[in-house]
């Protein structure tokens, strides 16, 4: 087994507990918009943590190839991912940026918390127009099990400096392992829906049917 997919295997199952998960609601540009908010300490010093989630070579050794520039009113574009705008960049502190893909449009902020020389807590805020009846398909899991594979590589590189091919990252989803992770963040993301308000049955029913459509798998409307 390669290296990285070793050192992968061994944060996998610790990953998920690491993360706080919260479900919310916003009114952006005078419509509702769904919030979905991940947050995680790392024992990393702000500075490291920073420069690992705003440097181009950093970025593409957790996150994937990307080009563009992390400045203010620049824009980046992640291959195979999403691209966007630079917003607002306050040096170590936070960045804030457009989520561009497939034709639609939301908001990144990632916010750096200092807890001391070692310790640095990320918090991901991820805001987007979603149809109710959207929400109601597929809930939180269809951006948060995204969010929580980022910051799995982000965990993977801070912790050992590793990195992952695009391709070794993909077969690793389709692994054992990487289903298991998966389940688990969906698993989050429905609690996450139920402590937000969401009905326990409409919750899992879209957990469900969520997790299929990322596993490939045919769902039923009811499932």
């Amino acid at each position: 087994m390669d290296t990285n997919i070793t050192q992968l295997h061994a944060v996998t199952d610790a990953q998920i507990p690491a993360v706080h998960r919260t479900v919310s609601k916003r009114e952006v540009g005078g419509d509702d918009a769904r919030v979905v908010m991940l947050t995680q300490t790392y024992p990393s010093a702000q500075a490291e943590v920073w420069n690992a989630i705003t440097t181009q070579d950093r970025i593409s050794r957790w996150l994937g190839p990307i080009s563009g520039d992390f400045r203010l009113g620049g824009r980046y574009q992640i291959e195979g991912n999403a691209g966007g705008e630079v917003l607002e960049c306050a040096e170590s502190d936070r960045i804030h940026i457009t989520w561009e893909f497939g034709g639609d449009v939301s908001w990144v902020t990632a916010t750096l918390t200092s807890g001391g020389e070692n310790e640095t807590t990320v918090e991901i805020e991820h805001v987007a127009h979603v149809s109710d009846e959207d929400w109601k398909m597929f809930g939180p899991s269809a951006v948060g099990i995204g969010w929580d594979s980022i910051l799995l590589g982000l965990t993977l590189h801070l912790g050992s400096g590793a990195s992952l091919k695009p391709e070794e990252a993909a077969a690793w989803m389709e692994s054992e392992d990487g289903i298991r992770f998966m389940t688990r963040s969906n698993d989050g993301w429905r609690e996450a829906n139920i402590d937000a308000g969401e009905s326990e049955a409409d919750a899992t029913a879209a957990a469900a049917r969520c997790l299929a459509a990322y596993m490939g798998v045919e769902s039923g409307p009811d499932a």
